[in-house]
């Protein structure tokens, strides 16, 4: 098969050739293809010799398709032997017209798709019983099976002659009769051989079923997409047999379908009535040699608008409008059902036509049509409504019920206590569809002592709520409080009620100062004040007010402070560990209590302090953490790794070292060396640590033992000298106590770090830059040697 499709591929990439229909079937095409396959002729004669025959390109594409989907499928099947599953050579699925069928719109022809989409090919099942009005021909496979006191089973097909040869009995003429004559025929005929067939009481059993069924020829002509002969089961019906030949073609009818055999009509199908109806009568069984004939459409019409379903519809002589409207679906919820318009052509011009509901089941349609369903319109004709601080607001019906204003707000169930009623807002329609609102004191009117207003169609009354027309009234409680907020504003709140319902002081407020400060406000005046605000000052006991008004209430945007008591502190604690005798956490007793007193408070030094490498960490205030991000986004902006090993290994701990003299804290309590302590302070004092560590740009980092002798260059030494990008003359030294010294002539002490910084590198420029460079270089001098001339 890999010859076919070559030839498929070619032959579909150089065609050219079109025709109106095609007059060779899909089926006879593979045929040819095969016969092509093995001809020996080049492609161009293949090419010259089915255009001859009417096959077009797309035809030929649609081959190739199908092709390669039967391939892909069967490459997984598996044959099993003896397997009584029908088979039947006829056409298909895999070798007739499969159109993908768009979804049907209003331009679309109702049911027109039906025979061309690929999920409904009314393929007869081949494994259901076999019916019993079906006649047995020459191709048919007929099985016998017998068992009991004998078992025998026998296969065979009925030969063009109409006959089974049966061995040792015989040729059984089968032809034409149906499955069950021919079970009684052949039981006869083995009763030569199985006398006990034929016994009252026998002992063995036969049966008769049909296996593999015969092929037939039919012809589809007419209006299809490609007409021709086709390959059919023969169990295939009419519809099958449309959608082998690709379904109806544009200007084919789905209503005039005619089935002929021996010259004669035997059926009419409606496709209509299997649609609509769910009648599949006109579905017949075809037969060896049947004509199926697809007859142009004489009355197509357009319905659109309100129904269900518009499309093209197509009717018959008899039917009228009302048959067209159910065809649709009916008509729609919203459509407008008093009458329909109608658009006709006549001889020289169109023509416009109402028709009213009552002629609906006698009005009858012409080829063309355009039929148009209204929709009904989008205004009430009876609505009133009502809005606002009522307590059912919503849309009402203008009827006997509701017919002046003060029915409407009975109906609403009456007006809210928050509702404002001297001004209600009465919005009404003018004649030309504007709107013009009216002031209406509502409150007169439910009392009697103003007339009622009648009402009219599509008005709406609005209530506004006295609430929404004020300012959100609320109070502000701050400081040393549970819980600081905005509080709803209430009559007659005092100072005492607002904290209650703040949650109560806290520990650390101050009775002796609680402040109010309040609004000036003077809606009258005219002049601009310097006084911005009211204050007011209570000291409390016990919850009430001691020194100040008693009788004092807070009014709208009070805001009430209740102060911190100045002599409040929570403990503050830090924490010393190493070389002293009673390591860990210490409060602090004075708000500048220092270095020399925590220790003292500690038991002092050990004997094996290392009194230089005493250090203090330090937690950052958010201020202090803010400025260094700032400090370090600097830094890394303007250049990246310029002075040290990298500036982008810099992080933020959130925590800094102290660098401080411990000995001259001991010696001097209280003075520049003995410093103050803050909350979170760690203060270490380390052991001995006699060993000097360097690192940086050298060529073997390392750490090495403390000399009294060496100096920066000796210990650098020993770390194999300087790296090839050292920065020399940078060099500095980080002391065990946090302090850093720059120089070749920095001191070295026990337990310190020397670090040597690298050189920042370089881009090297690439060819592009390198000639850029040389380009404006030589420009330069040009203009240089320019000017000089």
């Amino acid at each position: 098969m890999s010859l076919i499709r070559r030839f498929i591929l070619v032959t579909a990439a150089l065609f050219i050739v079109a025709a109106a229909f095609a007059q060779m079937s899909d089926q006879q095409l593979i045929e040819e293809l095969k016969r092509y396959s093995t001809s020996g002729l080049s492609q161009e004669q293949v090419l010259s010799e089915l255009a001859s025959k009417g096959v077009t390109r797309e035809q030929l594409e649609r081959i190739k398709a199908q092709y390669d989907a039967s391939k892909a499928a069967s490459s997984g099947s598996i044959a099993t032997p003896e397997n009584r599953v029908r088979e039947s050579a006829a056409t298909g699925p895999d070798q007739v017209v499969v159109v993908n069928a768009p979804t049907q719109g209003p331009g679309e022809v109702f049911g027109r798709t039906l025979f061309s989409s690929k999920n409904l090919t009314f393929q007869p099942s081949l494994n259901l019983p076999t019916p019993e009005n079906y006649q047995l021909g020459a191709g048919d496979e007929i099985i016998v099976d017998i068992w009991g006191n004998s078992e025998y089973n026998f296969r065979q097909r009925i030969s063009p002659d109409g006959n089974i040869h049966i061995p040792n009995i015989g040729p059984v003429f089968l032809n034409g009769l149906d499955i069950k004559e021919a079970s009684t025929k052949i039981r006869r005929a083995f009763s030569r051989i199985y006398s006990d067939l034929a016994a009252a009481s026998p002992k063995t059993y036969i049966k008769t079923s049909l296996g593999n069924i015969r092929s037939i020829q039919v012809n589809i002509m007419g209006e299809v997409t490609l007409p021709g002969t086709y390959t059919l089961s023969s169990f295939a019906t009419v519809f099958h047999a449309l959608y082998s030949a690709g379904g109806i073609n544009e200007i084919g009818s789905l209503r005039d379908i005619k089935v002929y055999r021996g010259g004669k009509i035997i059926a009419e199908t409606d496709v209509y009535d299997y649609l609509l109806r769910g009648d599949n009568s006109g579905d017949i069984i075809l037969k060896e040699g049947d004509l199926v004939r697809v007859e142009p459409y004489k009355k197509r019409v357009h319905l659109t608008g309100a129904v269900k379903r518009p499309m093209w519809y197509e009717l018959k002589d008899n039917e009228p409008l009302e048959t067209l409207i159910q065809y649709a679906g009916n008509f729609t919820s919203n459509a407008f059902k008093k009458n329909i318009r109608l658009t006709r052509k006549g001889d020289t011009e169109l023509k416009v036509y109402t028709i009213e509901s009552e002629i609906f089941d006698s009005f009858m349609l012409k080829d063309g049509d355009e039929v148009i369903a209204d929709q009904i319109l989008g205004r009430y004709e009876n609505r009133v409504s009502i809005s606002g601080s009522v307590f059912r607001p919503g849309d009402y019906a203008l009827d006997s019920s509701i017919k002046t204003l003060k029915d409407l707000v009975t109906k609403a169930e009456g007006p809210t206590e928050e509702a404002l009623l001297t001004r209600v807002l009465l919005y009404r329609e003018n004649a030309d569809l504007t709107t013009r609102v009216e002031s209406i004191d509502l409150e007169k009117l439910l009392n009697g002592t103003k007339p009622d207003i009648n009402l009219a169609k599509n008005d709406r009354l609005f209530v506004p709520n006295k609430n929404e027309l004020r300012d959100e009234l609320f109070i502000t409680l701050a400081g040393e409080v549970k819980r600081p907020d905005n509080y709803p504003f209430v009559h007659s709140m005092s100072i005492e009620d607002l904290i209650l319902q703040g949650g109560g002081l806290l520990e650390s407020a101050s009775r002796a100062r609680v402040d109010v400060s309040r609004r000036i406000k003077n809606p009258l005046s005219t002049e601009e004040s310097l006084v911005q605000s009211e204050v007011f000052s209570f000291t409390l006991h016990r919850g009430f007010i001691v020194n100040g008004d008693k009788n004092f209430t807070l009014r709208p945007y009070d805001i009430v402070i209740v102060r911190r008591s100045p002599g409040y502190e929570e403990q503050k604690n830090v924490s010393i560990n190493g070389e002293v005798l009673f390591g860990g956490t210490y409060t602090l007793v004075e708000k500048e209590e220092r270095i020399s007193s925590v220790i003292k408070r500690a038991g002092g030094l050990t004997t094996g302090a290392y009194i230089k490498g005493a250090r203090i960490t330090r937690i950052m205030t958010p201020d202090e953490y803010a400025q260094m991000q700032a400090t370090l986004k600097l830094t890394r902006d303007r250049g990246r790794g310029s002075d040290s090993i990298s500036v982008e290994s810099l992080n933020l701990s959130g925590v800094y070292q102290i660098g401080f003299d411990l000995a001259k804290a001991l010696s001097n309590p209280g003075g520049e060396d003995d410093l103050v302590l803050k909350a979170g302070d760690e203060l270490t004092i380390p052991g001995m640590n006699n060993v000097v560590k360097i690192s940086g740009a050298v060529m073997y980092p390392n750490a090495v033992a403390y000399s009294r002798d060496m100096n920066m260059s000796d210990y650098i030494k020993n770390a194999g000298g300087y790296g090839f990008r050292a920065r020399k003359n940078r060099a500095y030294v980080v002391y065990m106590n946090g302090k850093v010294s720059k120089g070749p002539s920095s001191r070295i002490e026990p337990g310190c770090e020397i670090i040597v910084p690298y050189k920042p590198e370089r881009d090297k420029m690439n060819t592009g830059e390198i000639l850029g460079v040389s380009t404006s270089i030589a420009s330069i001098a040009a203009l240089i040697m320019a000017i000089i001339k």
